[in-house]
């Protein structure tokens, strides 16, 4: 390849690349900002696809994110790309915080008897244990609920914002 390294980077250095960028955050924002404005396609797509990204990066499904954001963005008719990129709110420092946030209130919409009595030691015993039942109840069906809520809110609120942005930046970009 043209733009290969000589000397290909480790693990290490790639993992700590995935949790912090080489530069900087704000350069990391602008260039996903500058990645989804200048997609060729309608303002509709590119909003829709972004949103269909962000509700899909709710899931508490961390494999399943892109794919379920795929499958949302065709059935909207969003852009492909856009859903993958919107995606990226999912990481790893968002994470946390989303997965609290989705977990909180699908427990406040779907109480259960055990709401003072899960902890990380007890999801540390339903994961090891792999047992679908121990975890589904307790964690993942809360989690499910919040994740749809928060998720499709989370949607409106971008495709609302981004809509209007790209509709004006694909303007300016035509009849400067």
């Amino acid at each position: 390849m043209l733009f290969r390294r000589r000397k290909p980077e480790g693990l290490l250095a790639k993992v700590r690349l995935y949790l912090w960028p080489r530069r900087s955050w704000r350069r990391s924002f602008t260039y996903i900002r500058k990645r989804v404005l200048r997609l060729r396609a309608t303002p509709h797509a590119i909003a829709a696809g972004f949103a269909a990204g962000v509700f899909a990066a709710f899931s508490p499904f961390i494999g399943g994110h892109i794919l379920i954001a795929l499958v949302l963005a065709y059935c909207i008719s969003g852009n492909m790309a856009a859903a993958i990129i919107g995606t990226t709110v999912a990481n790893p420092l968002t994470l946390p915080v989303i997965w609290a946030g989705t977990y909180e209130l699908g427990h406040i919409l779907l109480p259960s008897r055990s709401a003072g009595q899960i902890g990380v030691g007890g999801i540390g015993k339903a994961l090891a244990s792999m047992d679908i039942a121990a975890i589904w109840r307790p964690y993942l069906a809360p989690m499910l609920l919040g994740s749809l809520l928060l998720g499709a809110l989370a949607a409106v609120l971008v495709y609302s914002c981004l809509y209007p942005a790209v509709r004006g930046y694909q303007h300016r970009r035509l009849h400067p």
